[in-house]
C-alpha cells in the first residue's frame, strides 16, 4: 500500500488502495457464496441427496437467493433487547473477519497489508472476534443466546491457546512472523513444506502432528461440527445467534464462513506452501511468462488447497458425530494444550541446538 502512494501520490495512491480493497473484498464475497453451495452440495452427497440445484445451473444461483432472501425479511428486535448492542454485534463480527484478510497473501506481492508481524495481527483480530459473540447473547437478553455466547467464547478462547502453540513451531522453523515469507520459506517443492519438511527432516514427526492439531482446532475455533456445541439444536436451539433473523442473522453466518476460509488459508500458508505448487518449474521457466500469468498460476495453486481444506470441514460436518462438551474441554486443555507445548519444545531445541538456519 505504501509502495502505490509514494509512486502515485498521496490521492491517486489511496484511491487505488481502496479500489485494491474494494476488488479483493467482492471477490472474497463471491469466493464464499459459491463455497457455501460447496459445503451444503458435499453434505448433501454423503447423505445420498442432490441438493441445491434448481436455482440457477445446477443450483449455482442459490447462495444468491438466500443472500435476497435474508435481505427481504424483517428485522426482528426482542423487546427487551439492547437495540444498540444487540445491531453491533453481527456488524463487529463481520468487519473484525474481514479486517483479518488484509494480510493474507494470495500470489506474490498480492497482498493488502504485507506487514512483518502478520501472525501477530491476525492473533490480535481473532481474539476480537469473541467480542460479537459475547456480545450478541448478551444482548438479546435471553438465557438460551446468552448460556450459547458463553459456550462459544469458552470454546474459541480454549482452542486459540493451541493453534497460537502450533503457529510458534512455524515461525521457529521459517524464522518469520511474515506470512510472505512464510510461504517463501517453503518454495523448493513438496518436500520443502513444512507439513512433509525434508529440509527438517527431525521434525517430520512433529509437524505432521502439529498439523492435525491445527486442522482440529480449526474446526473448533470455527464452531464447525463436531464441535459446533454453541449451535448444538437439541440443547440451546441455535446458540448465541437465536434471537437474531434477517440481515443480523445474515452478517453472522457470513462472518463464520469468512473465519472457516480464513482458516483454510493459514493451513495452506504454514503448512502446504501457499501458492507454490508441488514441484519447482526453475527460474529459467518462469522467466518465459509475463509475471501477471505467473501471479494467476500461483493464486491457482493457493485457491485449490484453500478448496481442499473447505472440502475437508464440508466431509467432517457430514460424517463426525457431534462431541458432548466436556469431551470439547478435555480435548483441548489436557490434550491439545500439552502436546502443542510440547512440540514448541521440540522444534525450539532442534532450532537451537541444530543450528538451524531459516
Amino acid at each position: 500500500m505504501s509502495g502505490l502512494i509514494e509512486q502515485y501520490g498521496a490521492l491517486t495512491g489511496w484511491l487505488l488502495v481502496l479500489g485494491q480493497i474494494g476488488l479483493f473484498t467482492l471477490v472474497l464475497s463471491l469466493s464464499i457464496a459459491f463455497l457455501l453451495l460447496l459445503d451444503r452440495k458435499v453434505w448433501a452427497a454423503v447423505m445420498m441427496r442432490k441438493g441445491p440445484n434448481v436455482v440457477g445451473p445446477f443450483g449455482l444461483m442459490q447462495s444468491f437467493a438466500d443472500f435476497g432472501k435474508f435481505l427481504l425479511k424483517e428485522i426482528i428486535i426482542p423487546a427487551g433487547a439492547n437495540k444498540t448492542v444487540f445491531l453491533l454485534a453481527p456488524i463487529l463480527t463481520l468487519t473484525l473477519a474481514f479486517a483479518a484478510w488484509a494480510a493474507i497473501p494470495v500470489a506474490p506481492g498480492w497482498v493488502i497489508s504485507d506487514i512483518n508481524v502478520g501472525i501477530l495481527y491476525l492473533f490480535a483480530i481473532s481474539s476480537l472476534g469473541v467480542y460479537g459473540i459475547i456480545m450478541g447473547g448478551w444482548a438479546s437478553n435471553s438465557k438460551y443466546p446468552f448460556l450459547g455466547s458463553l459456550r462459544s467464547a469458552a470454546q474459541m478462547v480454549s482452542y486459540e491457546v493451541s493453534i497460537g502453540l502450533i503457529i510458534i513451531t512455524v515461525i521457529l522453523l521459517a524464522g518469520s512472523m511474515n506470512l510472505t515469507e512464510i510461504v517463501n520459506a517453503q518454495d523448493g517443492g513438496l518436500l520443502t513444506w513444512h507439513l512433509l519438511t525434508v529440509k527438517h527432516l527431525p521434525m517430520l514427526p512433529v509437524m505432521v502432528v502439529a498439523f492435525v492439531m491445527f486442522f482440529v482446532s480449526a474446526l473448533a475455533e470455527t464452531n464447525r461440527p463436531p464441535f459446533d456445541l454453541p449451535e448444538a439444536e437439541s440443547e440451546l436451539v441455535a446458540g448465541y445467534q437465536v434471537e437474531y433473523s434477517s440481515t443480523p442473522y445474515l452478517l453472522f453466518m457470513f462472518g463464520e464462513y469468512l473465519n472457516i476460509v480464513l482458516m483454510c488459508a493459514m493451513m495452506a500458508l504454514l503448512f502446504l506452501g501457499g501458492w507454490h505448487g508441488p514441484i519447482p518449474l526453475g527460474a529459467d521457466f518462469v522467466n518465459m511468462f509475463p509475471a501477471w500469468i505467473v501471479n494467476l498460476g500461483h493464486l491457482a495453486w493457493f485457491m485449490a488447497k484453500l478448496v481442499f481444506f473447505f472440502f475437508l470441514f464440508a466431509l467432517v460436518k457430514a460424517v463426525v458425530p457431534r462431541y458432548r462438551y466436556d469431551q470439547l474441554m478435555r480435548l483441548g486443555w489436557k490434550i491439545f494444550l500439552p502436546t502443542a507445548l510440547a512440540a514448541v519444545v521440540i522444534v525450539g531445541g532442534y532450532v537451537v541446538y541444530a543450528g538451524v538456519q531459516a
